[in-house]
């Protein structure tokens, strides 16, 4: 479990692809102080470290990840936003977040905006009930709040320290970005959608 605070970037510093899945290898100055196993958002998607060396640490990102991601699209040299899991106690300084993309957003717009920018993504409208005025969204592993909310697309208000502290600032209009919608508002939807389905009669047998 996460928050959508970042911890950390980090540089990509190569990618290999081997029988299907894809293997990173990223220095960033938390690295060294993380261990094989343990969970790591990386740009909202959670992956295993599975190796750590000198700086850098490597992580794998199945078929499963890969295709509802953009992790596929980056090169080396790409900045990663990085966060490791929270702790029980911890604060909640943005809001719950598992690690699992439901898609990929694409970036339609960036303006700056008296120091601050405001940046609209597009997105699939089949997830368009998960995206209320003023809800959350983590996008890229980041914590945001959405305004202008269509069924297709929603603005996001980046602050400076956000932008200079994050791989925001790399990103151009037709970028990809990993979305992932509240998880309190798909529980209740799910509810919802079991409240709005007819019960059958069990029939004598």
């Amino acid at each position: 479990m996460f928050t959508g605070i970042i911890e950390a970037t980090g540089v990509l510093e190569s990618i290999q692809m081997l029988q299907g899945n894809l293997l990173w290898v990223i220095r960033s100055p938390v690295s060294d102080e993380l261990r094989v196993d343990q969970s790591v958002s990386h740009d909202g998607a959670c992956l295993t470290v599975t190796g750590v060396d000198q700086g850098t640490h490597q992580v794998t990102a199945i078929r499963e990840t890969l295709k509802k991601t953009n992790l596929e699209s980056l090169r080396p040299g790409h900045w990663v936003n990085l966060e490791r899991s929270l702790k029980l106690g911890d604060r909640l300084d943005g809001h719950l977040v598992q690690g699992h993309v439901d898609c990929r957003g694409v970036c339609k717009r960036v303006s700056e905006k008296e120091g601050s920018h405001e940046i609209q993504i597009g997105f699939p409208p089949e997830f368009s009930k998960l995206v209320i005025e003023k809800g959350s969204v983590c996008m890229s592993g980041i914590s945001l709040t959405v305004f202008d909310v269509t069924d297709r697309e929603f603005s996001v208000a980046i602050i400076p320290y956000t932008y200079e502290h994050t791989n925001i600032r790399q990103l151009m209009v037709n970028d990809l970005v990993n979305l992932e919608f509240d998880l309190i508002g798909k529980y209740i939807l799910r509810q919802q959608s079991h409240y709005s389905t007819p019960a059958h009669d069990v029939l004598p047998g």
